[in-house]
Order: structure tokens, then C-alpha cells, then sequence
């Protein structure tokens, strides 16, 4: 190891946890020829084959595994001294990363970026849309805007709101129909890859196989097919209610609420451009999902 330097196996830890080169190269600011040139230059230096080159991306080999395990440990260490030092410059500029769901972006979070950038000039926003936590402990991003009941511990944050869920469907779609239970009705369901929320849980405990007559992978598409008559569909209040045409048939189930977090890293509380886009967040964000 004394033949590498720190940036090689920056470089080969970025390839290691994205599986792909243009990945890897986006996260570290780099060209995708770069970042290959510097893995092979590892791989000779070491005398070892560190990953598979597959055409769906890479993956470490056994000596692969073995380095990153061993290199674990001191990428926490720099991560956190990273983070730690950064909390030292009080100056409200610089970049502060933001990850987020595509459904608060379009519904809530967009116009209150746009806000924040009018008062905070110096402030540049990069938005990760991600239906998944990203790593704060690694620097992934800064921020998470996310709605979930269970936040990972590992992090601190405050609850701005709730997400409510109802039933919708459209005026038109429901003066045709002649069924006399929701079960005999024809849904717009979550498909497998929105398995984790609680609307789904709902519908595969209520409604009949055979009458979902569609899934989707997105909260919004479901809107959109729920609005063009294709069925009954559990929506989030904050999107049903704002799509002409749509009516909600019922209140809204507790049983389906998700709280809406604003997180970061315990470390990165003490920079002072996070923080400044974490107050804005979490007093705006209270306003609009109360």
C-alpha cells in the first residue's frame, strides 16, 4: 500500500460503493476516462485485479472486497474529520447538498428552494431526487427532506409535517360505475418497488387481485392514471387535492400518515450554510404540511 496515494483509493472507494465508473466520477467531480485511467494505474501497481468489468458496471473481486474492508475504517475517520472541520467556517456560501423525494420536490419543495436562494445568495443547492436515504455519514448529501415513521438513528433532525392519504377518483369515472363496494371497484395500486409504504400494505389487504387494474412505481404517475379514469386510487392528500378533476371519496386514514422529517448529520449542524438552509426548511415546511 505504501506504492498508492490517498487519492487512488479515494478513487477506488467511490468506484467500490457506486458500481460504475460515471458514478463514481460524478460523486468525486472527475471524467469518467480519468477515473478509469486511475484504477488501472491501481490495479498495476498492486499487481491485482480489484474489480470484474461488466456491462452493467463493476464489481470488486475477492482482493476488491479486502481493500475495501480494510479501507473502512480510515474513510470514516477522514469523513468525519471532513465534516468536523467544515463545522470551523461560519461563512453562509458554498454548496449544500440536498437529497429529497421526487413527490415533496414537485409538491412543496421547489418553490421554498427557490426562496431560500432569493435570501441566500451565496448558498448553491445541488438536489439528489432519491426514493432511498443517501449516506450523510459519507457526505452523500448535507440534508434529507424525507417522509418516513422510522428516520435513521444515526441522525438528527426535527418533524415539520405529515403526509395524509386518501381515496380518490374522478368525478366522470364514478358516475359510471355501478359497484356497491370498494372491493368490486377497479383500483390504481403501488407496485412492487413502493411495496414499503403504507398504501400498498392497504390495498393488498383490501382490494381484490383481480381488481387492481393498474400499478405504477410512482406516487405521481398514479395521480395521472387516477385522473385519466382508470380507477380508484390511494393518494397523497397533498397531490390529490391539488389535481383538478379529482375528488377525495373518503377522509383520510391515520392508519396510512408518514411524518415529514428535515435530518442532517449530527456533525454537519454546526456548519453554518446547512444550518442556514435547515432553519429555512423547517419553518416553511411546518407552514405548508400542517
Amino acid at each position: 500500500m505504501h506504492k498508492s496515494n490517498w487519492e487512488d483509493l479515494r478513487y477506488f472507494l467511490a468506484v467500490a460503493e457506486t458500481g460504475s465508473l460515471s458514478a463514481a466520477a460524478k460523486r468525486l467531480g472527475l471524467t469518467h476516462s480519468t477515473v478509469m485511467r486511475r484504477m488501472e494505474a491501481l490495479e498495476k501497481r498492486l499487481e491485482v485485479r480489484l474489480f470484474e468489468r461488466f456491462q452493467t458496471g463493476y464489481v470488486l473481486t475477492a482482493a476488491g472486497l479486502r481493500l475495501q474492508e480494510q479501507l473502512a475504517p480510515l474513510a470514516l475517520q477522514l469523513s468525519a474529520a471532513e465534516r468536523q472541520l467544515g463545522g470551523q467556517d461560519a461563512a453562509l456560501s458554498g454548496q449544500v447538498t440536498l437529497t429529497t423525494t421526487d413527490t415533496l420536490l414537485h409538491g412543496v419543495l421547489a418553490p421554498l428552494l427557490a426562496a431560500f436562494r432569493e435570501e441566500y445568495p451565496g448558498i448553491s443547492l445541488q438536489v439528489t431526487v432519491n426514493n432511498h436515504f443517501l449516506n450523510l455519514t459519507r457526505r452523500e448529501a448535507d440534508i434529507a427532506v424525507r417522509p418516513s415513521n422510522k428516520p435513521p438513528d444515526d441522525l438528527v433532525g426535527t418533524q415539520v409535517g405529515v403526509l395524509r392519504t386518501a381515496p380518490y377518483a374522478t368525478a366522470g369515472w364514478l358516475a359510471r360505475q355501478t359497484a356497491v363496494s370498494i372491493q368490486e371497484l377497479d383500483w390504481v395500486a403501488p407496485d412492487e418497488a413502493l411495496r414499503h409504504l403504507e398504501q400498498a400494505r392497504w390495498v393488498d389487504a383490501h382490494i381484490p387481485p383481480e381488481r387492481v387494474a393498474c400499478r405504477l412505481d410512482s406516487l405521481h404517475a398514479m395521480v395521472e392514471a387516477v385522473a385519466a379514469g382508470m380507477g380508484v386510487g390511494m393518494l397523497l392528500c397533498l397531490l390529490g387535492d391539488a389535481r383538478a378533476g379529482l375528488v377525495r371519496l373518503a377522509e383520510p386514514l391515520p392508519a396510512l400518515d408518514t411524518r415529514v422529517w428535515v435530518l442532517t448529520h449530527p456533525d454537519l449542524r454546526k456548519v453554518q450554510r446547512v444550518k442556514a438552509l435547515g432553519d429555512f426548511l423547517k419553518q416553511h415546511l411546518r407552514e405548508r404540511l400542517a
